[in-house]
């Protein structure tokens, strides 16, 4: 392959056929500009598709991630309405290849947020936050990428479940939750681990979209990160997320 389309179109291929592919960039030699490229160019075609831009997704959001990485910053992701499912819904296991589920916490906006913002700016501009799951599924063979591959492949992102939207007044900075799998607890997190604060996740997301000439939208949801370690989901498994003054959100695994 020689251009970054070619690298839009294999991860984009991938993630319709539900399939692995081998990994195009094993040592990170790709920069992140171009990794990015890859990625908008692989929305750009599920746009073209039909489907319709509805914000964003951070990751690597925790300090530790970020060191095991080699990271200064967070990395982030496009979010569509095709990737969405309903609150208390069932998904298909057959839409991933190998899929796992994280606890986050979600915005959306009620007006733009562009640029370099502080925090209380950043809330001004919430209108609702949320208890919410991602469904991450790398599409490279045995879940191995490089930075720049896991970029390109949309943070890995591919499936999300937003709760009940509750007042942006309510002190979310570290609020319990618990990760659960057909009820029974598999990880138990806060939402301070989400850089020690979810709103600075918003700041960041607000910062970097506007850096890729797509400032957050009025409307646009921002999922703020793993609040736990990520767990392996399997058909037939019902997943649900408890968060301390929240409330709860979840979703079936079919077949």
């Amino acid at each position: 392959m020689s251009n970054l389309n070619d690298y839009a179109t294999l991860l984009d291929d991938a993630a319709r056929e539900v399939r692995e592919v081998g990994q195009f960039d094993p040592t990170g030699r790709l920069s992140l500009a171009d990794a990015y490229e890859i990625q908008s160019l692989s929305i750009k075609r599920r746009v073209g598709r039909g489907e319709r831009r509805v914000g964003v997704k951070m990751g690597f959001t925790s300090r530790a991630k970020m060191v095991q990485m080699g990271l200064s910053d967070v990395i982030w992701g496009r979010l569509t309405d095709g990737m969405q499912i309903e609150d208390g819904a069932s998904t298909s296991f057959a839409r991933f290849v190998h899929p796992r589920v994280e606890p986050e916490i979600a915005f959306v906006l009620k007006r733009p947020l562009e640029g370099n913002v502080t925090g209380p700016q950043a809330l001004a501009a919430v209108e609702a936050i949320a208890p919410a799951l991602e469904i991450i599924d790398s599409r490279y063979k045995e879940f191995k990428f490089s930075l720049p591959e896991v970029i390109a492949d949309n943070a890995s992102s591919s499936g999300f479940v937003v709760g009940a939207w509750q007042s942006p007044t309510i002190d979310f900075s570290n609020l319990g939750l618990t990760l659960n799998i057909d009820g029974r607890v598999v990880q138990v997190g806060s939402t301070a681990a989400l850089l020690g604060h979810p709103l600075r996740s918003l700041v960041a997301a607000a910062r970097l979209s506007a850096l890729a000439g797509e400032p957050l939208q009025a409307g646009w949801i921002v999922m703020a990160g793993g609040a736990t370690p990520a767990e392996w989901i399997k058909p037939g498994q019902y997943v649900s997320l408890d968060m301390e003054r929240m409330g709860t959100t979840g979703f079936h695994v079919q077949e």
